[in-house]
């Protein structure tokens, strides 16, 4: 992708010290803005010396404009902009140019490159994205609440709760086999960015040697809990449900009450700051600033 150039670019190449602004969606849950200065630490820690910003399109400050802004007052002439976006659909095709945009309108003398989604990229499933999915899959901290819940829940006799639920959900938990997935994701109404999602749940189902189904929390259909229904009508034992989703939120609480109550036996957590995502994100800077102008 070309740089969007805020001003007349400098003839000297990127370096690695140029700050990275992460452009995350934003949301009114305070978990999810957490999570993304999370991965800025995490980035910023794999990448010392280069500073790494995070900024919301919506309900957290600042947004990207405004970082924009404040990266060129600090003296910084380059940025590199990674939109953190599992799918590019409308926020990576029209919010984020937008908002550089409106940077470069302001007179902000800064070049600023975009890099491409964490998702599919030319049709392309990156192999850090997969091995952040399958590590939360290992890793599915809400698995003994919800097997606790649904085994016995709040409001039920015999409930596992206070100190022993949370000795239990702290102790070491060794994965369930299952032999059916569903990847879960937020929803988008782009059909591109659906079939993106879709290489996303094969490359999942390859890895594994299961099938593995798509599921939504909005927008599109199926919903999770029927996703999970439908492959245990076919057979599936044990179906665990991989949250295709970068922070946590409504969202991904909803998946994992549905998820829950159609008999899924593990849903994971969101991605968050996972090693191998705050790989991915350098990756894509990388690619960009390899790129010829």
């Amino acid at each position: 992708m070309r740089a969007a150039r805020l001003s007349a670019a400098s003839t000297a190449g990127p370096g690695r010290g140029d700050p990275i602004l992460l452009v995350a969606h934003g949301s009114r849950d305070p978990r999810a803005a957490e999570a993304t200065r999370a991965l800025a630490r995490a980035v910023g820690a794999a990448r010392p010396g280069t500073p790494v910003v995070p900024s919301w399109l919506d309900h957290t400050a600042p947004n990207p404009t405004e970082a924009l802004r404040s990266l060129a007052a600090a003296g910084h002439r380059r940025a590199v902009l990674v939109p953190l976006l599992l799918t590019a659909a409308y926020h990576r095709r029209v919010d984020i140019p937008a908002a550089v945009a409106a940077a470069r309108e302001s007179g902000a003398p800064l070049t600023v490159r975009v890099t491409d989604v964490l998702g599919p990229a030319d049709g392309r499933v990156d192999p850090a994205l997969l091995a952040a999915l399958c590590r939360r899959l290992t890793q599915p901290d809400r698995v003994a609440a919800a097997l606790l819940d649904s085994l016995a829940g709040p409001a039920q006799p015999g409930a596992v709760t206070g100190a022993a639920r949370t000795a239990l959900l702290a102790a070491p938990v060794t994965p369930a086999p299952f032999d059916a997935l569903v990847l879960a994701a937020a929803g988008t109404r782009d059909a591109p960015a659906r079939g993106s999602v879709g290489r996303v749940a094969a490359a999942l189902a390859d890895r594994y040697g299961v099938p593995c189904r798509v599921a939504y929390a909005s927008a599109a259909p199926p919903v999770v809990g029927r996703a999970v229904a439908r492959l245990r009508a076919r057979g599936a034992r044990r179906v665990a449900v991989s949250a295709y989703f970068l922070a946590p939120g409504l969202f991904h609480d909803a998946v994992v009450v549905a998820a829950r109550d159609a008999g899924a036996v593990a849903v994971a957590e969101p991605l968050t700051d996972v090693p191998e995502l705050a790989g991915l994100v350098l990756r894509r800077v990388d690619a960009t600033v390899r790129r010829p102008r």
